[in-house]
Protein backbone atom coordinates (compact mmCIF):
# COMPACT_ATOMS: atom_id res chain seq x y z
CA UNK A 1 0.00 0.00 0.00
CA UNK A 2 2.05 2.97 -1.25
CA UNK A 3 0.54 6.44 -0.91
CA UNK A 4 1.04 9.15 -3.53
CA UNK A 5 3.50 11.86 -2.41
CA UNK A 6 1.87 14.97 -0.97
CA UNK A 7 2.35 18.35 -2.66
CA UNK A 8 2.81 20.54 0.45
CA UNK A 9 4.24 24.08 0.43
CA UNK A 10 4.89 26.55 3.25
CA UNK A 11 5.58 30.28 3.56
CA UNK A 12 6.05 32.44 6.66
CA UNK A 13 5.27 36.15 6.26
CA UNK A 14 7.63 38.72 7.86
CA UNK A 15 5.06 39.32 10.63
CA UNK A 16 5.19 35.63 11.63
CA UNK A 17 1.98 34.34 10.00
CA UNK A 18 2.36 30.80 8.57
CA UNK A 19 0.76 29.84 5.23
CA UNK A 20 0.43 26.20 4.15
CA UNK A 21 -1.06 24.62 1.05
CA UNK A 22 -1.50 21.15 -0.37
CA UNK A 23 -2.47 20.75 -4.00
CA UNK A 24 -4.91 17.90 -4.65
CA UNK A 25 -5.34 16.87 -8.28
CA UNK A 26 -8.71 15.75 -9.72
CA UNK A 27 -10.94 17.75 -7.38
CA UNK A 28 -12.56 21.15 -7.90
CA UNK A 29 -12.95 22.26 -4.27
CA UNK A 30 -10.68 24.18 -1.92
CA UNK A 31 -10.85 24.04 1.87
CA UNK A 32 -9.34 26.98 3.78
CA UNK A 33 -8.76 27.21 7.52
CA UNK A 34 -7.58 30.12 9.66
CA UNK A 35 -6.22 28.52 12.83
CA UNK A 36 -5.42 30.20 16.12
CA UNK A 37 -2.77 28.32 18.11
CA UNK A 38 -4.67 28.68 21.40
CA UNK A 39 -7.96 27.37 22.76
CA UNK A 40 -9.90 27.04 25.99
CA UNK A 41 -6.92 25.69 27.96
CA UNK A 42 -5.19 29.07 27.54
CA UNK A 43 -7.98 31.08 29.20
CA UNK A 44 -7.96 32.64 32.66
CA UNK A 45 -10.52 30.89 34.92
CA UNK A 46 -12.70 33.99 35.33
CA UNK A 47 -13.28 34.20 31.56
CA UNK A 48 -13.64 30.46 30.92
CA UNK A 49 -15.52 30.07 27.63
CA UNK A 50 -14.27 33.31 26.04
CA UNK A 51 -12.47 31.52 23.14
CA UNK A 52 -15.72 29.84 22.10
CA UNK A 53 -17.61 33.10 22.65
CA UNK A 54 -15.26 35.05 20.34
CA UNK A 55 -15.55 32.25 17.75
CA UNK A 56 -19.32 32.92 17.72
CA UNK A 57 -19.03 36.73 17.84
CA UNK A 58 -16.90 37.19 14.71
CA UNK A 59 -19.90 36.03 12.62
CA UNK A 60 -22.13 38.78 14.07
CA UNK A 61 -20.79 41.55 11.84
CA UNK A 62 -17.59 43.27 10.73
CA UNK A 63 -16.58 46.77 9.65
CA UNK A 64 -17.54 45.76 6.08
CA UNK A 65 -20.40 43.27 6.43
CA UNK A 66 -23.49 42.60 8.53
CA UNK A 67 -24.11 39.06 9.84
CA UNK A 68 -26.64 38.64 7.03
CA UNK A 69 -24.12 39.80 4.39
CA UNK A 70 -21.63 37.18 5.63
CA UNK A 71 -24.19 34.37 5.35
CA UNK A 72 -25.59 35.52 2.01
CA UNK A 73 -22.21 35.97 0.35
CA UNK A 74 -21.11 32.41 1.19
CA UNK A 75 -24.51 30.97 0.20
CA UNK A 76 -24.41 32.85 -3.11
CA UNK A 77 -21.32 30.88 -4.19
CA UNK A 78 -22.57 27.56 -2.78
CA UNK A 79 -19.82 27.59 -0.15
CA UNK A 80 -19.81 26.25 3.41
CA UNK A 81 -18.39 28.31 6.25
CA UNK A 82 -18.00 27.14 9.83
CA UNK A 83 -15.86 27.48 12.94
CA UNK A 84 -15.03 25.46 16.05
CA UNK A 85 -13.18 25.87 19.32
CA UNK A 86 -11.06 23.14 20.88
CA UNK A 87 -8.93 22.89 24.00
CA UNK A 88 -5.82 24.05 22.09
CA UNK A 89 -7.10 25.74 18.91
CA UNK A 90 -9.81 27.87 17.32
CA UNK A 91 -10.48 27.35 13.60
CA UNK A 92 -12.49 29.40 11.09
CA UNK A 93 -12.94 27.46 7.88
CA UNK A 94 -14.63 27.47 4.49
CA UNK A 95 -15.01 25.11 1.56
CA UNK A 96 -15.74 26.45 -1.93
CA UNK A 97 -15.23 25.67 -5.60
CA UNK A 98 -11.78 26.73 -6.79
CA UNK A 99 -13.23 29.61 -8.88
CA UNK A 100 -14.59 31.19 -5.69
CA UNK A 101 -11.37 31.07 -3.63
CA UNK A 102 -10.85 34.89 -3.67
CA UNK A 103 -14.40 35.47 -2.35
CA UNK A 104 -13.95 32.88 0.41
CA UNK A 105 -10.67 34.46 1.53
CA UNK A 106 -12.25 37.92 1.43
CA UNK A 107 -15.11 36.84 3.72
CA UNK A 108 -13.00 34.65 6.06
CA UNK A 109 -10.30 37.30 6.47
CA UNK A 110 -12.95 39.95 7.12
CA UNK A 111 -14.53 38.07 10.04
CA UNK A 112 -11.11 37.29 11.56
CA UNK A 113 -9.56 40.74 11.06
CA UNK A 114 -12.48 43.19 11.37
CA UNK A 115 -15.09 41.97 13.90
CA UNK A 116 -17.17 44.69 15.56
CA UNK A 117 -18.09 43.05 18.88
CA UNK A 118 -21.12 45.30 19.33
CA UNK A 119 -22.44 45.44 22.93
CA UNK A 120 -26.00 44.50 21.88
CA UNK A 121 -24.71 41.46 19.94
CA UNK A 122 -22.62 40.36 22.94
CA UNK A 123 -25.70 40.51 25.21
CA UNK A 124 -27.78 38.52 22.73
CA UNK A 125 -25.08 35.89 22.12
CA UNK A 126 -24.60 35.31 25.85
CA UNK A 127 -28.22 34.09 25.91
CA UNK A 128 -27.58 31.82 22.90
CA UNK A 129 -24.52 30.23 24.53
CA UNK A 130 -26.29 29.77 27.86
CA UNK A 131 -28.92 27.78 25.94
CA UNK A 132 -26.13 25.77 24.27
CA UNK A 133 -24.71 24.97 27.74
CA UNK A 134 -28.16 23.78 28.92
CA UNK A 135 -28.56 21.66 25.78
CA UNK A 136 -25.21 19.94 26.40
CA UNK A 137 -26.01 19.38 30.07
CA UNK A 138 -29.19 17.58 28.94
CA UNK A 139 -27.03 15.21 26.87
CA UNK A 140 -25.84 12.46 29.28
CA UNK A 141 -23.01 11.23 27.01
CA UNK A 142 -21.59 14.79 26.85
CA UNK A 143 -22.19 15.43 30.57
CA UNK A 144 -20.39 12.33 31.84
CA UNK A 145 -17.33 13.18 29.69
CA UNK A 146 -17.41 16.78 30.97
CA UNK A 147 -17.57 15.72 34.65
CA UNK A 148 -14.81 13.15 34.02
CA UNK A 149 -12.52 15.75 32.37
CA UNK A 150 -13.10 18.32 35.13
CA UNK A 151 -12.02 15.78 37.74
CA UNK A 152 -9.17 14.25 35.71
CA UNK A 153 -7.54 17.68 35.11
CA UNK A 154 -8.76 19.18 38.39
CA UNK A 155 -8.01 22.91 38.88
CA UNK A 156 -6.37 23.18 35.43
CA UNK A 157 -7.81 25.02 32.40
CA UNK A 158 -7.75 21.72 30.40
CA UNK A 159 -10.43 20.46 32.78
CA UNK A 160 -12.71 23.45 32.24
CA UNK A 161 -15.58 23.27 29.71
CA UNK A 162 -14.91 24.76 26.26
CA UNK A 163 -18.30 26.54 26.41
CA UNK A 164 -17.60 27.99 29.86
CA UNK A 165 -20.25 27.98 32.58
CA UNK A 166 -23.40 30.06 33.05
CA UNK A 167 -21.50 32.21 35.55
CA UNK A 168 -18.40 32.84 33.41
CA UNK A 169 -20.43 33.52 30.24
CA UNK A 170 -22.69 35.94 32.14
CA UNK A 171 -19.56 37.85 33.20
CA UNK A 172 -18.28 38.48 29.64
CA UNK A 173 -18.61 42.03 28.30
CA UNK A 174 -17.40 44.16 25.40
CA UNK A 175 -14.16 45.12 27.17
CA UNK A 176 -13.15 41.55 28.08
CA UNK A 177 -13.98 40.29 24.57
CA UNK A 178 -12.05 43.08 22.82
CA UNK A 179 -9.03 42.70 25.13
CA UNK A 180 -8.95 38.94 24.57
CA UNK A 181 -9.21 39.37 20.80
CA UNK A 182 -6.42 42.00 20.71
CA UNK A 183 -4.05 39.74 22.70
CA UNK A 184 -4.71 36.49 20.85
CA UNK A 185 -5.39 37.31 17.21
CA UNK A 186 -1.80 38.18 16.31
CA UNK A 187 0.06 36.88 13.23
CA UNK A 188 2.59 34.77 15.12
CA UNK A 189 -0.35 32.86 16.66
CA UNK A 190 -2.04 32.17 13.31
CA UNK A 191 -1.67 29.37 10.76
CA UNK A 192 -3.61 29.58 7.48
CA UNK A 193 -3.89 26.28 5.65
CA UNK A 194 -5.61 25.29 2.42
CA UNK A 195 -5.98 22.07 0.46
CA UNK A 196 -7.55 21.23 -2.88
CA UNK A 197 -7.51 22.73 -6.35
CA UNK A 198 -5.24 25.74 -5.85
CA UNK A 199 -1.92 27.34 -6.79
CA UNK A 200 0.42 28.03 -3.85
CA UNK A 201 1.89 31.33 -5.13
CA UNK A 202 -1.55 32.72 -5.94
CA UNK A 203 -2.89 31.66 -2.52
CA UNK A 204 0.05 33.32 -0.73
CA UNK A 205 -0.63 36.58 -2.62
CA UNK A 206 -4.31 36.50 -1.64
CA UNK A 207 -3.41 35.97 2.04
CA UNK A 208 -0.64 38.61 1.94
CA UNK A 209 -3.07 41.19 0.58
CA UNK A 210 -5.24 40.69 3.69
CA UNK A 211 -2.83 39.83 6.51
CA UNK A 212 0.56 41.42 5.71
CA UNK A 213 -0.21 44.56 7.79
CA UNK A 214 -1.35 42.64 10.86
CA UNK A 215 0.92 43.62 13.77
CA UNK A 216 2.62 41.16 16.09
CA UNK A 217 1.43 41.04 19.71
CA UNK A 218 3.84 41.12 22.65
CA UNK A 219 1.54 38.85 24.67
CA UNK A 220 2.90 35.29 24.87
CA UNK A 221 0.36 32.47 25.19
CA UNK A 222 0.81 30.90 28.63
CA UNK A 223 0.70 27.13 28.97
CA UNK A 224 1.24 24.97 32.06
CA UNK A 225 1.36 21.19 31.97
CA UNK A 226 -1.49 19.70 34.01
CA UNK A 227 -1.36 17.11 36.74
CA UNK A 228 -3.86 14.23 36.39
CA UNK A 229 -6.07 12.92 39.20
CA UNK A 230 -7.44 9.40 39.58
CA UNK A 231 -10.73 10.33 41.25
CA UNK A 232 -13.74 8.04 41.57
CA UNK A 233 -16.80 10.25 41.07
CA UNK A 234 -20.44 9.22 41.28
CA UNK A 235 -23.06 11.79 40.31
CA UNK A 236 -26.73 11.06 40.89
CA UNK A 237 -29.15 12.19 38.17
CA UNK A 238 -32.52 10.55 38.73
CA UNK A 239 -33.97 11.63 35.37
CA UNK A 240 -31.61 9.34 33.41
CA UNK A 241 -32.74 5.93 32.20
CA UNK A 242 -29.18 4.70 31.69
CA UNK A 243 -26.04 4.86 33.80
CA UNK A 244 -23.19 6.60 31.95
CA UNK A 245 -19.64 5.45 32.70
CA UNK A 246 -16.22 6.94 31.87
CA UNK A 247 -13.06 5.05 32.89
CA UNK A 248 -9.80 6.79 31.98
CA UNK A 249 -6.04 6.70 32.43
CA UNK A 250 -3.18 9.07 31.46
CA UNK A 251 -1.81 8.37 27.97
CA UNK A 252 1.07 9.71 25.79
CA UNK A 253 0.90 13.33 24.62
CA UNK A 254 0.30 14.22 20.99
CA UNK A 255 3.93 14.14 19.79
CA UNK A 256 5.18 11.40 22.13
CA UNK A 257 7.37 8.66 20.61
CA UNK A 258 4.84 6.06 21.77
CA UNK A 259 1.81 7.74 20.20
CA UNK A 260 1.48 5.04 17.53
CA UNK A 261 1.48 2.35 20.21
CA UNK A 262 -1.31 4.23 22.02
CA UNK A 263 -3.37 4.51 18.78
CA UNK A 264 -3.15 0.74 18.29
CA UNK A 265 -3.91 0.03 21.96
CA UNK A 266 -7.01 2.25 21.87
CA UNK A 267 -8.23 0.78 18.55
CA UNK A 268 -7.73 -2.78 19.78
CA UNK A 269 -9.54 -2.03 23.04
CA UNK A 270 -12.54 -0.01 21.86
CA UNK A 271 -12.19 1.20 18.28
CA UNK A 272 -15.14 -0.18 16.35
CA UNK A 273 -17.31 -3.29 16.22
CA UNK A 274 -14.44 -5.80 16.15
CA UNK A 275 -12.73 -4.32 19.26
CA UNK A 276 -12.35 -6.36 22.44
CA UNK A 277 -14.72 -4.21 24.51
CA UNK A 278 -17.49 -4.24 21.88
CA UNK A 279 -17.20 -7.97 21.24
CA UNK A 280 -16.97 -9.00 24.89
CA UNK A 281 -19.23 -6.54 26.72
CA UNK A 282 -21.87 -5.89 24.05
CA UNK A 283 -21.91 -8.90 21.75
CA UNK A 284 -21.09 -11.75 24.17
CA UNK A 285 -22.50 -10.44 27.45
CA UNK A 286 -25.19 -8.04 26.18
CA UNK A 287 -24.48 -5.50 28.94
CA UNK A 288 -24.37 -2.32 26.82
CA UNK A 289 -25.59 -0.79 23.60
CA UNK A 290 -22.70 1.66 23.24
CA UNK A 291 -19.09 1.18 24.35
CA UNK A 292 -15.92 2.67 22.88
CA UNK A 293 -12.42 3.90 23.62
CA UNK A 294 -11.45 7.52 23.06
CA UNK A 295 -7.89 8.87 22.86
CA UNK A 296 -7.47 12.58 23.69
CA UNK A 297 -3.82 13.62 23.26
CA UNK A 298 -2.79 17.24 23.91
CA UNK A 299 0.50 19.12 23.65
CA UNK A 300 1.83 17.95 27.02
CA UNK A 301 -0.56 15.29 28.32
CA UNK A 302 -3.14 12.77 27.19
CA UNK A 303 -6.02 10.61 28.32
CA UNK A 304 -7.45 7.31 27.13
CA UNK A 305 -11.08 7.07 28.16
CA UNK A 306 -13.55 4.18 27.91
CA UNK A 307 -17.20 5.20 27.66
CA UNK A 308 -20.16 2.87 28.25
CA UNK A 309 -23.89 3.30 28.75
CA UNK A 310 -25.68 0.58 30.72
CA UNK A 311 -28.35 -0.17 33.34
CA UNK A 312 -27.84 0.61 37.04
CA UNK A 313 -27.80 -3.15 37.82
CA UNK A 314 -25.13 -3.87 35.19
CA UNK A 315 -22.84 -0.89 35.91
CA UNK A 316 -20.51 -2.64 38.45
CA UNK A 317 -20.21 -5.63 36.06
CA UNK A 318 -19.33 -3.33 33.10
CA UNK A 319 -16.60 -1.61 35.18
CA UNK A 320 -15.26 -5.03 36.18
CA UNK A 321 -15.20 -6.25 32.54
CA UNK A 322 -13.36 -3.11 31.33
CA UNK A 323 -10.75 -3.54 34.10
CA UNK A 324 -10.38 -7.21 33.09
CA UNK A 325 -9.56 -6.08 29.54
CA UNK A 326 -6.92 -3.68 30.94
CA UNK A 327 -5.42 -6.60 32.89
CA UNK A 328 -5.44 -8.89 29.83
CA UNK A 329 -3.50 -6.32 27.80
CA UNK A 330 -0.88 -6.11 30.55
CA UNK A 331 -0.48 -9.85 31.10
CA UNK A 332 -1.17 -11.55 27.75
CA UNK A 333 0.64 -10.90 24.49
CA UNK A 334 -1.54 -9.72 21.63
CA UNK A 335 -1.46 -12.35 18.88
CA UNK A 336 0.12 -11.51 15.53
CA UNK A 337 -3.25 -12.12 13.85
CA UNK A 338 -5.09 -9.57 16.06
CA UNK A 339 -2.25 -7.08 15.75
CA UNK A 340 -2.34 -7.40 11.94
CA UNK A 341 -6.09 -6.80 11.88
CA UNK A 342 -5.87 -3.70 14.11
CA UNK A 343 -2.97 -2.24 12.11
CA UNK A 344 -4.91 -2.68 8.87
CA UNK A 345 -7.99 -1.08 10.48
CA UNK A 346 -5.94 1.90 11.66
CA UNK A 347 -4.20 2.32 8.28
CA UNK A 348 -7.53 2.14 6.47
CA UNK A 349 -9.01 4.76 8.80
CA UNK A 350 -6.01 7.03 8.20
CA UNK A 351 -6.21 6.71 4.43
CA UNK A 352 -9.96 7.29 4.33
CA UNK A 353 -9.71 10.24 6.74
CA UNK A 354 -7.44 12.09 4.30
CA UNK A 355 -9.66 11.77 1.22
CA UNK A 356 -11.40 15.17 1.57
CA UNK A 357 -9.86 18.61 1.08
CA UNK A 358 -11.19 19.67 4.51
CA UNK A 359 -9.42 16.77 6.23
CA UNK A 360 -6.14 17.54 4.40
CA UNK A 361 -6.39 21.22 5.33
CA UNK A 362 -6.91 20.31 8.98
CA UNK A 363 -4.13 17.71 8.95
CA UNK A 364 -1.69 20.28 7.50
CA UNK A 365 -2.39 22.84 10.21
CA UNK A 366 -2.22 20.34 13.07
CA UNK A 367 1.10 18.90 11.87
CA UNK A 368 2.52 22.42 11.66
CA UNK A 369 1.27 23.37 15.14
CA UNK A 370 2.30 20.18 16.95
CA UNK A 371 5.30 18.88 15.00
CA UNK A 372 6.65 21.78 12.93
CA UNK A 373 7.03 19.31 10.06
CA UNK A 374 4.88 17.16 7.73
CA UNK A 375 4.52 13.40 7.73
CA UNK A 376 3.54 11.70 4.52
CA UNK A 377 1.28 8.67 4.70
CA UNK A 378 4.10 6.23 3.94
CA UNK A 379 6.03 7.42 6.99
CA UNK A 380 2.94 7.14 9.22
CA UNK A 381 2.17 3.66 7.89
CA UNK A 382 5.79 2.65 8.53
CA UNK A 383 5.51 3.82 12.15
CA UNK A 384 2.24 1.93 12.61
CA UNK A 385 3.80 -1.21 11.11
CA UNK A 386 6.79 -0.95 13.46
CA UNK A 387 4.63 -1.42 16.59
CA UNK A 388 5.11 -4.86 18.16
CA UNK A 389 3.08 -6.84 20.70
CA UNK A 390 5.93 -6.19 23.20
CA UNK A 391 5.40 -2.44 22.68
CA UNK A 392 1.70 -2.89 23.44
CA UNK A 393 2.39 -4.87 26.64
CA UNK A 394 4.95 -2.27 27.74
CA UNK A 395 2.61 0.68 27.26
CA UNK A 396 -0.35 -1.21 28.77
CA UNK A 397 1.73 -1.86 31.90
CA UNK A 398 2.64 1.84 32.11
CA UNK A 399 -0.90 3.12 31.53
CA UNK A 400 -3.25 0.67 33.22
CA UNK A 401 -2.44 1.07 36.90
CA UNK A 402 -4.99 0.84 39.71
CA UNK A 403 -3.90 4.09 41.35
CA UNK A 404 -3.94 6.01 38.04
CA UNK A 405 -7.43 4.92 36.93
CA UNK A 406 -10.14 7.58 37.13
CA UNK A 407 -13.87 6.80 36.94
CA UNK A 408 -17.01 8.90 36.61
CA UNK A 409 -20.45 7.31 36.90
CA UNK A 410 -23.58 9.36 36.18
CA UNK A 411 -27.22 8.30 36.49
CA UNK A 412 -29.96 7.14 38.81
CA UNK A 413 -27.44 5.42 41.08
CA UNK A 414 -29.56 4.59 44.14
CA UNK A 415 -26.57 4.77 46.49
CA UNK A 416 -24.13 2.89 44.22
CA UNK A 417 -20.53 3.08 45.40
CA UNK A 418 -17.32 2.01 43.66
CA UNK A 419 -14.16 1.13 45.57
CA UNK A 420 -10.56 1.46 44.41
CA UNK A 421 -10.25 -2.33 44.79
CA UNK A 422 -12.80 -2.75 41.98
CA UNK A 423 -10.28 -1.05 39.67
CA UNK A 424 -7.37 -3.36 40.51
CA UNK A 425 -5.69 -4.16 37.22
Amino acid sequence: MVAAPRSIKKNVLPNGLTILTERMEHIRSVAIGIWLKAGSRHEDPEVNGISHFVEHMVFKGTRNRTAQDIARQMDSIGGNMDAFTGKETICFNAKVLDDHLPVAIDVLSDIVLNPLFEAKDITREKGVIQEEIKMDEDNPDYLVHEIFTQNFYKDHPLGKPILGTNETVKRLNQESVRNFYAERFAPQNLVISAAGSLDHAQFVQLIKSKFADLKRSNEAIKEEAPETFAKITTRNKKSLEQVQICIGVPSPHISHEQRYVSYILSTLLGGGMSSRLFQNIREEKGLVYSIYSDLNPYRDTGCMCIYAGTSAESAPKVVSEVVNEFRRLKNERVTEEELRRVKDQLKGNLMLSLESSTARMSNLARQEMYFDRFFDLDEIIERVEAVSSDDLSGLANDMFQTDKTAVTILGNLDGMKLSREALAC
